[in-house]
Parts: structure tokens; C-alpha cells; sequence
């Protein structure tokens, strides 16, 4: 971890699967975020097309890493496979059909580093489990985005309110679109609070579940009132396909489960810290093998194993050898 809190290191995660014709615009985008600091990781969910081949000429850079996965475990534990092999002060996560703008990252850092936030005493900061006129130290920074949907729509979303739709679902009336939520995935997370709350649940409504639970668990969220992110919406995105959608029984499914969650808290006050559970995790190829790290974050002890492996293991740099087998 780096001694200068104020130029926290960011891991920009890019997950990604069978995405080959978008991928590279997506890393180009965060190779051209302005904060200096920062390294792009591409875990690559075993994509079956040619992603490694659209990626090939960013694999021998000293801050960028192209992890592929032996297997396809599904857009949240290909997040969190990101999270257990890297260790920066801070993490975002852009789709691989997200266009960030070139300023997004290094506005949130300035949030996230700002040592003059405090506790309000005219909120009831103790219900959040803080003291008033305390610092803070925000635990993520969100900002809002805009959405390009399948039939040219743009749509702008600003309703900092829907944050709290799965408490308050009063709240979020005149929404324009399902799921017209500030997003939580596009987040930048201070490593302490995924530490305290864990990585994301295996499920398709893994951001909606993550963002519950570190809001419901106190933790400082702090959203930029302006679009720093473009999100393109295309009929395989997980939002529209049939099989994922917001009428599919998948995802119905998933609501289910984090609407109980939800009724566990206000039953007990707290939910608890997802335990990332991968015990199978492999991975085929790596890029920058030096760029393997293991991160402090709640996981099972077979997933620690998994990714101890991972990391003992003698891997050769891309450049060294001629191609991905």
C-alpha cells in the first residue's frame, strides 16, 4: 500500500466476456483517465472470441493486465476475481461497454482523499453507527451517468433518491426506465470499506445488492452531482437480454433475494459482509504476472487457497512468449 493517502493507487477493473468488438475502446478510455496513479486490469470471464487478439497491443505495458480466466463464472465473480488478485488503495469497475469521461476517475479521487468531511450534528449521524462533527472518510464516490439505449434514447440519470428504492420504493416515482438507479458499479471504493462490507454477491443484481449493503451498514457515500459516464445499452446487455432482464425470473429471483436482505436489517440493524466464495478460480493466462496481488477482503478459505496458488505460481510475461495458448 502506498504511505501518501492523498495519491491512493486505483485499480480500474474491466470485466469483460465475449465483448471483442468493444473492449478495446473500453480500455483505451481508461488508460486515458487523467489520474496518474492507476492500473487497468481486464478479467477476461473465458470468453470463447477474439478478445485477447483485440487486446494484444496493450499486453506489454507496465499498467495495464490482461487476466483470462479458466472458466466463465458470471459478470460478479469476475468482478470479485478482479478484486482477489489486486490490491490498490482504491477500485473501480467500468463494463466493457461503459465510456468513462476522462476526468471521472480523478474527480472521485479528490472526494475520496478529502480530509474535511464531516458529521453534521443537524443529522442523525448515530443511526449510521457515526459520531457528530466526527470526520468522515468517504467509502465510495459515485457520480451520475447517462444511458444510450438499444433504440437511440439517451436517458440522463440524476435521481440521487433511487439510491434508497429498495427501502423507500415511495421515493422513485416518474422514473423513465427500469432500473433508473445512480449506479453503484462506476463507483470508486476506498479498499477499508470493501475490507469491512466483502465483494459482490453472486448474483445478477450484484451492484443493486452491494450498494444496500454498504449504505444500510453505515458506510459514506458521496455522489458528484454531474454525467461523468456514458453507459451503451446494446440487446445482449444484461439489462436487456431475454434471459437477464428486468422481467426475467433470474432476475426477479435476485430481487428477492436482496429485498430480504433488506428485511433482515430492519430487523437487526446491519447485514452482513459478503464472504467471496471462488474456490475454483484459475486462470489460463496473465499478461503482467508482477501486477498480481492479493487483496484484504472477506473470502472462504478455499478461495484463499485458490488465489494463493494463483499467485505462486511462475508465470511468463507476455512479450517473452509468442502467443496466448
Amino acid at each position: 500500500m502506498t504511505a501518501d493517502p492523498m495519491s491512493p493507487r486505483v485499480d480500474i477493473i474491466i470485466p469483460t466476456y465475449n465483448r471483442a468488438h468493444l473492449i478495446e475502446t473500453a480500455v483505451r478510455a481508461a488508460l486515458e483517465q487523467s489520474w496518474w496513479h492507476k492500473r487497468i486490469t481486464v478479467v477476461d470471464d473465458a470468453s470463447t472470441d477474439d478478445t485477447w487478439r483485440a487486446l494484444r497491443p496493450y499486453l506489454n505495458r507496465d499498467d495495464f493486465n490482461y487476466i483470462r480466466l479458466s472458466r466463465n463464472h458470471g459478470t460478479a465473480q469476475a468482478k470479485n476475481a478482479g478484486l482477489l488478485l489486486t490490491d490498490g488503495e482504491a477500485v473501480t469497475f467500468h463494463d466493457s461497454d461503459d465510456i468513462p469521461h476522462r476526468d471521472k476517475v480523478l474527480r472521485q479521487v479528490r472526494v475520496l482523499t478529502a480530509q474535511d468531511i464531516h458529521a453534521d450534528p443537524c443529522l442523525n449521524w448515530r443511526i449510521a453507527g457515526h459520531t457528530p462533527s466526527s470526520r468522515l472518510d468517504v467509502g465510495v464516490v459515485l457520480s451520475h451517468h447517462e444511458l444510450l439505449l438499444p433504440d437511440g434514447r439517451r436517458v440522463e440519470i440524476r435521481r440521487d433518491l433511487s439510491l434508497l428504492d429498495d427501502v423507500f420504493p415511495n421515493l422513485q416515482m416518474g422514473s423513465q426506465v427500469p432500473g433508473e438507479w445512480t449506479h453503484i458499479n462506476s463507483g470508486l471504493f476506498r479498499h477499508e470499506m470493501l475490507s469491512r462490507v466483502g465483494g459482490f454477491a453472486n448474483c445478477i443484481e450484484e451492484d443493486r445488492e452491494l450498494r444496500n449493503r454498504l449504505i444500510l451498514n453505515g458506510e459514506v457515500v458521496w455522489v458528484i452531482p454531474e454525467i461523468l459516464l456514458t453507459k451503451i445499452e446494446t440487446p445482449g446487455s444484461l439489462t436487456q437480454a431475454v434471459g437477464s432482464n428486468y422481467e426475467s425470473s433470474a432476475r426477479r429471483f435476485d430481487r428477492d433475494t436482496v429485498w430480504r436482505k433488506v428485511d433482515d436489517w430492519r430487523a437487526h440493524g446491519t447485514v452482513e459482509a459478503e464472504t467471496i466464495d471462488l474456490p475454483n478460480l484459475a486462470i489460463d493466462f496473465v499478461s503482467n504476472p508482477d501486477m498480481l496481488a492479493c487483496r484484504d477482503i472477506p473470502a472462504t478459505a478455499s478461495t484463499g487457497r485458490a488465489v494463493s496458488a494463483i499467485i505462486r505460481t511462475p508465470y511468463t510475461r507476455f512479450g517473452e512468449v509468442e502467443a496466448i495458448a
